[in-house]
Order: structure tokens, then C-alpha cells, then sequence
């Protein structure tokens, strides 16, 4: 992989860098909020999940089938995001799709029946998505003008936010505020960050000289391989931000205060990870660090459900971030940098293989849980971790 990564490398700096209005520093400022902002928006969903699984009162297997709603929205803009970003630029696409990205979420708040909640979600999906290559794409662009790896700093924002977001919505169960009234204080603060930061965004069109690509072909080999490396880490995300909550409360049996301490400790050592990530990769490699980020997710995993106590488990889900910290910024950038594709697109490809597993894991989880048990559910979800390790050996073309 460090063969690929140096000739891409060398590809993009032939490239004309865009002409920015600020400074890389300030460049890199906001792009890292507007991944906080996309975090801190996941994580406050994703931290009420139990409340809303009570209030519609939801079965493990009726939960999974409305989580479906959000690949399918996702599915739906697959084609088109990618061509969106590359064709209008991603602070344009970034700078619209933020604001409507927490309105999305507020309405998950007023679901009043199941089917609802499937159709709130599956709009959640649909912005999501733009939205998420379109900031992708931003740090793809930002850490060109570095010249350095700083990719992973950016999903490190996306991290931590997803443990203030944890935090957050700890306050709010213990508040008793509602989700609704919970979700509305995060648009509050978005739509604030998008006001503050969006003109200090790279332009991020597509440069001129790169060939144009249909909404439907098959991509380019190199990029589909990272998607599936990048499915397999991101279906063992999805588990964890989901079904966490509901793993901690209904297998480990914590107290109602200690819920969520399997999401935190997940989500601190996922942002520690993606802090030190790129130091990392320069001393180990891009491939020697997937392969033992997969062994460790699958150590993680494995422990959790071998010993589903307090301490066991969350020392395992403190793991299971570690391993998956990496991964999906190493893919990500290897994307960008490709020199047949424009980076809106490359992204747009790896990320939607990659977010497919992101959000086929949760309702993979419920549908395993409701034939066995939750354990079981982990225990498949663990063995993602191997098939990375196993995957990135086995890539010819990332040697």
C-alpha cells in the first residue's frame, strides 16, 4: 500500500492547488468543526435510540427493521452525491446540506409511531450522505495543502464530538428533556458553526483535467477494495453507536447512570486513536496498521462477549475504538489521492461501500439478536475485524 500511497502522492502534487481566501491553518479549523458538527449531530441520535426503542416501544427485531430505513436512504443517493460535489464544489454542497442535516434530526424527535420514525430516518440517510462526502471531500482537499497526513485529525474531531454528543445526551436523559427539545438545541449550535465557518471552507470543485464518470459504472478496482475494507470497519462502528446502549443495559446489565459507558468508552479511545493515527502510519505503514487494526477490533469484540461484565466489556469496546480509529481515514485518503478519478467521486464510491456497512450493521444486529441474542449479534460483528486483516494481505494491488 505504501508503493500506491507514495504514486499517488506524487500524482496529486502535480495537481494545481486551489486558491484559497485563508490561511491552511484556519482552512483546517473549520473543516475539523464541520466534522465535529456532523459527529456531535450522529451521536445525539444515537444516544437516544433507547428512548425512542421505549416510547414506540419497539421490539430488538422491529428496532432493526426501521434502521433499515437509513441505508435505504442512503442507497438512494448514492448515484448522485459524488456528481453533486464534484459538479457544484463541496463547500457549496457542505454549506447547504449541514443546516438541513439537523433539521433531519429534530424531526427523528417527533416520532410518534414506528413508521415515522422509517421515514424520518430514511430523509436522515438521504442529507447524511451529501453531507458526508462533501466533508470528506473537504479534508481530502485541506490535507493537500498540507502535503501531510492529517486526515485522521479530522475524523478525530468527528469522534470526539460523538463522545460530547454521548455526554450530552446523558445530561439530557437525566434532565428529562425530551428528544425533540434535545435534538433542537444541536440545530441551534450548527446552524451557528455553519454561519461562522463556511466561507473559510476549500472551493473543492473537481479539477478540469480529470475524466468525467457516469452516475452508474463500476469503479475503479482500487476503490472498490477500499470500500469493502472500509464496510467491513464501519459495520463494527454502526454496532457500536447503535446497539451499544442497548448491549450495556440489556447483556452486561449496568446500572440506568453506567448505560452509556460503553459508547463513551468507545468513542474516547476511537478519537485518541485518530489523534495519534497519523504519527502511526508514518512509522508502521498504511497496510501493517489495518491489519492489526482488524486483529484488535476482533480482540475488542470478542472480549465483550466472552465476558459480558462492566469492567470486561468496556475495556473491549475501549479496544474495539482503537481498531477502528484508523481505517476509514487511511481509505478515505488513499481515495482522494487516486489519479483517474475526481475526488468527490473516489470519495463518493469508497464512502458509500463503506457507509453501507455503517448502516446495514445496526439492523444486521437486530434481526441476529432476534433469532438468538445480542451476544451472538457482537460475536458476528467481531469477526469483521479478521475479515479486514485478512483483506488487506490479500489485495494485490495494495502491496
Amino acid at each position: 500500500m505504501e508503493e500506491l500511497v507514495t504514486n499517488q502522492e506524487k500524482s496529486s502534487q502535480a495537481e494545481i492547488k486551489p486558491v484559497v481566501p485563508s490561511s491552511p491553518n484556519r482552512i483546517r479549523l473549520a473543516v475539523s468543526l464541520f466534522y465535529f458538527g456532523q459527529g456531535i449531530a450522529f451521536a445525539s441520535w444515537a444516544s437516544r435510540i433507547p428512548d425512542l426503542k421505549h416510547a414506540l416501544n419497539l421490539s430488538d427485531g422491529a428496532l432493526g427493521s426501521i434502521l433499515l430505513a437509513l441505508p435505504l436512504g442512503q442507497l438512494v443517493t448514492m448515484p448522485i452525491s459524488g456528481q453533486l460535489v464534484t459538479k457544484y464544489g463541496s463547500k457549496r454542497i457542505l454549506t447547504i446540506t449541514a443546516p438541513l442535516y439537523v433539521i433531519a434530526l429534530s424531526n427523528l424527535g417527533l416520532a410518534s409511531a414506528p413508521w415515522h420514525l422509517a421515514v424520518f430516518l430514511f430523509l436522515f440517510g438521504v442529507i447524511g450522505n451529501m453531507c458526508n462526502i462533501a466533508v470528506n471531500t473537504q479534508g481530502s482537499e485541506a490535507e493537500k495543502l498540507f502535503g501531510r497526513p492529517i486526515m485522521t485529525s479530522f475524523h478525530g474531531a468527528w469522534s470526539i464530538a460523538g463522545f460530547t454528543g454521548a455526554l450530552v445526551g446523558l445530561l439530557m436523559v437525566n434532565l428529562h428533556v425530551l428528544p425533540y427539545h434535545h435534538f433542537w438545541i444541536i440545530v441551534v449550535l450548527i446552524w451557528i458553526n455553519v454561519l461562522l465557518n463556511h466561507k473559510h471552507l476549500v472551493p473543492g470543485k473537481g479539477a478540469p483535467n480529470q475524466r468525467k464518470t457516469k452516475l452508474f459504472t463500476m469503479p475503479e478496482g482500487i476503490l472498490l477494495q477500499l470500500g469493502i475494507i472500509g464496510f467491513c470497519s464501519m459495520a463494527t462502528e454502526g454496532a457500536m453507536f447503535d446497539w451499544s446502549g442497548v448491549y450495556f443495559k440489556d447483556i452486561v446489565k449496568a446500572p440506568s447512570s453506567l448505560v452509556i459507558l460503553g459508547y463513551a468508552s468507545f468513542m474516547v479511545m476511537m478519537a485518541t486513536g485518530r489523534f495519534v493515527g497519523d504519527k502511526i502510519i508514518a512509522k508502521m505503514g498504511r497496510k501493517r496498521t489495518i491489519q492489526i487494526s482488524g486483529l484488535i477490533i476482533s480482540t475488542g469484540m470478542f472480549l465483550s462477549v466472552f465476558f459480558p461484565f462492566l469492567v470486561t466489556a468496556t475495556i473491549g469496546f475501549m479496544l474495539v475504538g482503537i481498531g477502528v480509529s484508523s481505517i476509514v481515514p487511511t481509505v478515505y485518503s488513499v481515495a482522494g489521492k487516486n489519479g483517474k478519478v475526481a475526488p468527490g467521486i473516489a470519495i463518493a464510491i469508497v464512502s458509500s461501500v463503506s457507509y453501507f456497512g455503517f448502516l446495514m450493521g445496526p439492523p444486521l444486529i437486530g434481526y441476529i439478536s432476534q433469532l438468538s441474542s445480542l451476544r451472538y449479534s457482537y460475536a458476528v460483528i467481531g469477526c469483521f475485524g479478521l475479515l479486514v486483516s485478512f483483506l488487506v494481505t490479500k489485495i494485490s494491488a495494495v502491496d
